[in-house]
């Protein structure tokens, strides 16, 4: 039995859940989502919880059930809540601004490099360009957006120059050890 995927959901204030057929319809203060589901999963609402009821035993399903009661969870939690993901640089001259909706980033090459949010997501700059905020009521793109983002220049092991994310640990190497003792 799969112990995440047969874990009440609990509905907050707020927030509804519609399930049509395979199509699971979640609305709350924050935003609307809506997303498609093995159809053979049941999904059933009651007395504020929402629980994801599996068919059969079969491998296939069982390896499912606690993916799609961690998608639908998302989707609750973002909806009431929302999700945040903070990136920051590291180096001289790497900064990020915010044009209208569109982020900047200066990170070292020669030409700024511009991104458009998507619908749904927003960018905040802080005083001084240092790091980005994105925020937004879906999960796996708040977290898409974060990591192409980070791609344009991840962080070097060297330095730690680079865009990532707060609170990563990065892992340091050495640098050169240098010629000793030869003339």
């Amino acid at each position: 039995m799969s112990r995440v995927g047969s874990k009440i959901i609990e509905l907050p204030k707020n927030v509804e859940v519609a399930v049509q057929g395979a199509q699971v319809i979640v609305t709350g203060p924050q935003g609307r989502l809506q997303r498609l589901f093995d159809p053979d999963f049941k999904i059933v609402v009651e007395d504020r919880n929402v629980r994801v009821e599996r068919p059969t035993d079969s491998h296939q399903h069982r390896a499912t059930h606690g993916l799609t009661r961690a998608l639908l969870a998302n989707m609750v939690t973002g909806v009431s809540q929302g999700f945040t993901r903070t990136l920051e640089t590291e180096g001289t001259g790497y900064r990020m601004d915010l044009q209208g909706r569109k982020l900047v980033l200066q990170l070292g090459y020669s030409h700024p490099i511009e991104f458009d949010p998507p619908e749904g997501i927003t960018f905040e700059v802080p005083k001084g360009g240092r790091a980005v905020t994105i925020s937004g009521v879906d999960k796996e793109l708040v977290g898409e957006i974060a990591a192409r983002i980070r791609r344009q220049r991840p962080p070097e092991p060297y330095q730690g120059k680079g865009v990532h994310y707060a609170g990563e640990h990065i892992r340091r190497k050495a640098g050169k050890a240098g010629k000793v003792g030869k003339k």
